[in-house]
């Protein structure tokens, strides 16, 4: 995919600038974002827990998978538009042209470490969550695909969608839109998998937020 410069907008992006910094600009407080850290990691892991041990209270297929899809959408919603601005200074996202095209935005926000308030605690909590949920669903896609229990497999694979997009989406903010990260086949697969998962959630206005300071379009 070709990527271009786009304008920054208008985004305010509440880092906390009251905050103290300490030698590596890393806030000094262990945990500058206590809440939004504690739900990052508790959406994700409710709906690990729900998958794995709703059968030992309940046997209704129908109530865990709601139940599962429930905490992935809110897991979403909160990992691409709060957790990941806050704790480490990224977001994607994406908007159509004027010529109908649809575009997708990777940004990361860089610049001297006195400019920016990145906790590294909540970085290392961040990025363990953003990787690992979407490994152990892929797991349990593999048990469910050669257990024949198809319909476990259909609740899986919105998982991996809902996960692995915002993973996605941070791989290509952290290392640029024109790192070589994938063949353009998987891209293409990446993107669709993007696209699937946005239109399960209502896109958010970013109009009431400050820019980060590098700006790419996939």
């Amino acid at each position: 995919m070709a990527s271009a410069t786009v304008p920054l907008l208008d985004d305010t992006v509440p880092f906390g600038d009251e905050e103290d910094l300490n030698q590596n600009g890393s806030t000094s407080k262990r945990l500058s974002h206590p809440y939004v850290t504690f739900f990052h990691v508790f959406f994700r892991g409710a709906a690990l827990a729900t998958y794995l041990f709703w059968g030992l209270f309940n046997d209704s297929f129908i109530k865990c998978f709601l139940l599962v899809v429930f905490w992935l959408s809110a897991d979403f919603y909160l990992v691409k538009n709060l957790s990941g601005r806050l704790l480490v200074g990224m977001r994607w996202w994406n908007y159509v042209s004027d010529d109908g095209r649809s575009h997708w935005v990777f940004e990361s926000r860089k610049g001297d470490p006195s400019e920016i308030r990145i906790n590294a605690h909540e970085a290392r909590i961040f990025w363990t969550a953003l990787v690992v949920c979407p490994v152990l669903w892929a797991l349990f896609f593999v048990v469910a695909l050669f257990g024949f229990k198809f319909k476990w497999m259909l609740l899986v694979m919105i998982a991996l969608s809902l996960n692995g997009a915002n993973l996605y989406g941070y791989i290509k903010c952290n290392f640029g839109a024109s790192a070589n990260l994938s063949t353009t086949t998987t891209d293409f697969v990446k993107s669709q998998m993007l696209k699937n998962a946005v239109n399960l959630m209502t896109q958010p206005s970013s109009s009431n937020s400050q820019a980060p300071k590098t700006t790419t379009v996939a």
